[in-house]
């Protein structure tokens, strides 16, 4: 660590612990080695320290954490024809972030998002802040310069969880949401579509404990915001993998959310269920099943959310395993957002470039960790299948410190399917829409004053 901050002292300087850049390109030569430093320093404080700076080296050079919620009031209005793809990344984060803000410079695109999910955060042993630092020193790697939109994805309550201790469970979200905000996450997708009672009579009593539940933590995100920052918050009506989602439990979450929120903007989009399952139903050959998602009901609810509540429309989950050829489908049925994850772990672990001894290992950590995972009759291809996302972090430095001419065929292969959900999802050259709405504020943050 020592090496690599001497070396940084003649590009960068600390002003009561705020940075001031001196060399711009000596930073993006040295940002490999303290993006590496900041994601596997042992000493914890140190870590946090060096993620921190890394984030303010970053707005300095003109890459800012900043929220989608004007883009998705204009949206509201007068939809612009893309959907906005929000992309997890679970494994490789730094490697595959370059590609994209590569692929969206390429393409002049600024309509997409990074995003990780309350679940992510634990299996694949990425904390905000280290997620923030990285898709943000990827931005400086690759000279990114605007609006970076970071979320924070199904901030879910657990519904066993929440019914044993509801005070509990609403505290740990609150933890996690407060620790996405200090790192700079301003998009945050509250589900808590999970407690929906389908006991109760009408639908607006059903949904009653997900829209309260909304509400109350809208305005616990709401009363942490920085100054001049509006978090884009979004809600969710339908457990993915459940049934569809109809229009009329749209207006019941919608109208109840209304009625409880005391203060503050709402939701700026919904998330819905149309068919599709988090990482696809995979069969017991390894092969995916085809997915048929209900587009006609995901025109339906956008059209609703947009005109009758001005939102910017209905979010899909659980898309990245659809065919290539459906991508072209969400901007025609006006959906404002879809959620991408799953499809790029595959690429990682099926790609002819990836050792099999590396795999191999991975599978044998698998087996060991994940043995009570096992449901009866799973063969060995649907058990990797379904826990090969949780041997991204324990393994984290293994994956990283891939050589190069394993990592860059990967990358291509990202590369390639950037290339093509840009163009399908029509986010192509959308960033003079993103750079004409969204005016990101820079949240200077102290840095300690014995670390440069």
């Amino acid at each position: 660590m020592a090496d690599v901050l001497n070396r940084l002292k003649g590009c960068v300087s600390t002003t009561d612990g705020k940075v001031q850049i001196k060399d711009a390109n000596a930073v993006k030569g040295l940002i490999d080695e303290l993006i590496y430093e900041a994601v596997f320093q042992q000493d914890e404080e140190k870590r946090k320290s060096l993620q921190r700076l890394v984030i303010e080296i970053a707005k300095k050079m003109g890459a800012v954490p900043a929220s989608i919620q004007e883009l998705y009031e204009e949206m509201g209005r007068n939809y612009p024809g893309f959907t906005v793809p929000a992309i997890n990344i679970r494994g490789l984060t730094y490697d595959t972030a370059r590609v994209i803000f590569r692929k969206a410079m390429e393409k002049n695109a600024g309509a997409f998002i990074f995003e990780i999910a309350r679940s992510e955060i634990g299996y694949t042993k990425q904390k905000p802040l280290e997620y923030s630092a990285v898709v943000l020193a990827a931005a400086v790697r690759e000279g990114f310069a605007g609006p970076v939109f970071i979320q924070g994805d199904h901030f879910q309550l657990i519904r066993k969880n929440y019914l044993s201790g509801p005070d509990l469970e609403k505290n740990y979200i609150k933890g996690l949401i407060k620790e996405a905000i200090d790192a700079e996450f301003y998009n945050i997708d509250i589900d808590s579509s999970t407690l929906v009672d389908l006991d109760k009579p009408t639908l607006k009593e059903q949904q009653r404990p997900n829209f309260s539940i909304a509400a109350e933590l809208t305005e616990y995100i709401r009363s942490l915001e920085p100054k001049g920052v509006t978090v884009s918050v979004g809600g969710e009506i339908g457990e993915i993998g459940g049934k569809n989602s109809t229009p009329d439990e749209l207006r019941a979450y919608l109208d109840g959310f209304k009625e409880t929120l005391k203060s503050g903007k709402g939701v700026s989009k919904l998330s819905v269920q149309t068919g599709t399952a988090h990482g696809g139903v995979v069969l017991p050959d390894g092969t995916l099943a085809k997915v048929k998602i209900d587009f006609d009901t995901l025109r339906q609810l956008s059209d609703a959310a947009r005109k009758e509540y001005g939102l910017s429309g209905a979010v899909q989950h659980g898309a990245s395993t659809l065919p290539d050829e459906a991508f072209h489908t969400f901007p025609e049925t006006g959906t404002s957002e879809v959620h991408l994850a799953t499809g790029f772990q595959n690429i990682m672990y099926d790609s002819p470039a990836l050792p099999a001894s590396f795999r191999d290992e991975v599978y044998a950590y698998l087996k060991q960790e994940c043995a009570k995972e096992r449901k009866e009759g799973q063969t060995d291809e649907q058990f990797f299948y379904s826990t090969r996302k949780k041997g991204f972090g324990t393994l984290k430095k293994k994956w990283w410190d891939l050589p190069a001419n394993v990592k860059e065929p990967i990358m291509k292969e990202l590369a390639d399917k950037f290339d093509l959900l840009f163009g399908k999802l029509r986010v192509v050259d959308s960033k003079p829409l993103v750079d004409k709405t969204v005016k990101p504020v820079v949240v200077e943050k102290v840095l300690p004053a014995d670390l440069l």
